[in-house]
């Protein structure tokens, strides 16, 4: 079998998370093995016990599995006839998957932090990436919100008289989000409390020249 199909089966049987693979070159023809050695030069090969050790790297590059078959094809074209061996593979450290933040949870906490007789909320709700905002904002419809210039996220208000979203529907959409995996967080900028509108649906809040 050729070289280079040889490495195609190694290639076709190594994990799908591999990193490294260690390979053994030995020629058919011993006084071979040094030509061999040059013409794999740019994978490092060392002498062993009359073969040739050599590493190839999943990352690519003159150490990578495309410069490898490349150089199989040439022992190929030079009638260099080798057998090839896979040896160890090193495998990628599997990456610790960082917990996702609860949008619900955020909000939960935000608003356990406020005195009991709060009555109205400009509060900030920022998304994980700037692709997810208008899903988020479908989703988030009910709390009105209004694009946020400072952060990847929106601003709304919250109530208990007035104009805002009431809790329980602002928790319900935050859910909404978190069912469709969008993290976020839900931040209290400003709060009043003990407010009674008069006349009126409730506080102004002027951020950055806007009224909100």
């Amino acid at each position: 079998m050729k070289l280079v199909d040889q490495w195609g089966a190694i290639q076709a049987r190594l994990p799908r998370d591999w990193e490294e693979v260690r390979l053994t070159l030995a020629t058919e023809e011993p006084s071979q093995v040094v030509k061999a050695a040059a013409a794999l030069g740019p994978l490092n090969p060392i002498r062993a016990e009359g073969a040739l050790v050599l590493y190839v790297r999943r990352a690519g590059g003159a150490g990578g599995p495309e410069a490898a078959k490349r150089l199989f094809a040439r022992l190929d074209e030079q009638r260099i006839w080798c057998t090839l061996d896979r040896g160890e593979i090193r495998e990628q450290a599997p990456m610790e998957e960082t917990p996702r933040g609860s949008v619900a949870q955020s909000w939960d906490d935000a608003v356990a932090t406020l005195p009991q007789d709060w009555s109205e909320l400009l509060c900030r709700l920022e998304i994980e990436g700037s692709d997810l905002l208008p899903r988020a904002a479908l989703l988030c419809a009910p709390i009105n919100p209004t694009r946020d210039r400072e952060s990847i996220g929106f601003l709304f208000r919250a109530s208990r008289v007035g104009y805002g979203v009431s809790t329980v529907m602002a928790r319900r959409c935050f859910e909404r989000l978190d069912e469709e995996s969008i993290a976020g967080s839900v931040t209290v900028l400003r709060a009043l409390s003990d407010t009674r509108p008069v006349a009126s649906q409730g506080s102004s809040w002027i951020v950055a020249g806007r009224v909100l």
